[in-house]
């Protein structure tokens, strides 16, 4: 197989129409320049260049050769620069799996930024309610980064990039509206909006209420922001996370007594590539940005005095 350097030389002598001038060109010898040039025409079978006083010229195999070698040249060239600008932060590709409600919540302002101020930079992600699927992508190298609550202990490496707190959206005119905030007992035998099987979700939530939900749901969705619309509609109370809640939310958003938060993290294998690092920088510097409407709701929910 032909090197690069040899299809270089092949096109900077095509190019100046002698082997010195090429010579000079690539900051070569010129011995050093007619040994890739015959390497090539062995590899080719054939004469690619006809040598006389005039200078070098091109044979017909040495035409129909030349567009690919520049093509492979270029392409080589491109390579390089691509592979620069990942390296200082400025071009490449970022692959993202990130956790369903947090897509908006918090990873597209960034990636608004990121187009603005990075435009050779992109941010390829897909959501997830699936941790397991979400970690055997980072495990094959699918992904680059997961954006992920916290789960605990992983092989992974864990940056923690903000808090959020776990809340209950219902009905504006359910009975427990009027409460500040709403104790996990206070949720025994209400109706309830769930989560269908493939959004992991549903059994971490029902896991931390310390009482079995399924006898009281009424309905079931598998996509994280659809649950507190369907609470807000009028179908029953449903223990989110806040970021699934967007603004101008119809229904009512109470805190837990005591609070309940969760940590986000991104988790990364290995050592860390210049734009993945900045990802994460700047998911940090960021946070998770709360709609002003639910931040004000959720501002107003303090221990109830009983």
């Amino acid at each position: 197989m032909p090197t690069l350097r040899a299809l270089e030389c092949l096109v900077a002598t095509a190019d100046l129409g002698s082997v010195t001038r090429a010579a000079q060109h690539l900051h070569l010898s010129q011995p050093a320049i007619s040994h890739q040039l015959v390497a090539l025409e062995r590899e080719a079978r054939t004469a690619l260049l006809i040598r006389d006083r005039r200078g070098v010229r091109l044979t017909a195999a040495g035409r129909a050769a030349l567009p690919e070698a520049r093509r492979a040249v270029a392409a080589a060239d491109d390579a390089i620069r691509l592979a620069r600008a990942a390296g200082e932060g400025v071009g490449g590709t970022v692959r993202v799996v990130c956790a369903q409600s947090l897509t908006v919540a918090m990873l597209a302002p960034v990636l608004t930024r990121w187009n603005a101020e990075r435009p050779d930079v992109t941010i390829a992600f897909r959501e997830s309610t699936d941790p397991q699927s979400a970690f055997a992508a980072l495990e094959s190298g699918e992904a680059d980064l997961l954006l992920i609550p916290d789960l605990g202990n992983t092989n992974f490496d864990k940056t923690t990039v903000a808090e959020e707190e776990i809340v209950v959206a219902l009905p504006a005119r359910h009975p427990l509206a009027s409460r500040r905030a709403i104790r996990q007992d206070d949720l025994r035998d209400q109706s309830f909006v769930q989560f269908t099987a493939e959004n992991n979700l549903g059994p971490w939530i029902e896991s931390r209420l310390g009482f079995s939900v399924r006898g009281s749901v009424v309905a079931r969705t598998a996509v994280t922001t659809h649950a507190p619309q369907l609470a807000a509609a009028g179908l029953g109370v449903s223990v989110v996370p806040v970021s699934a809640i967007t603004a101008g939310f119809t229904g009512a958003v109470r805190p837990f007594d005591p609070r309940w938060t969760r940590h986000l993290v991104t988790l990364t294998t290995g050592p860390q590539d210049p734009l993945t690092t900045q990802l994460i920088d700047d998911l940090r510097d960021r946070g998770l940005q709360i709609p002003c409407d639910i931040a004000d709701q959720l501002a107003s929910g303090t221990s109830e005095q009983r």
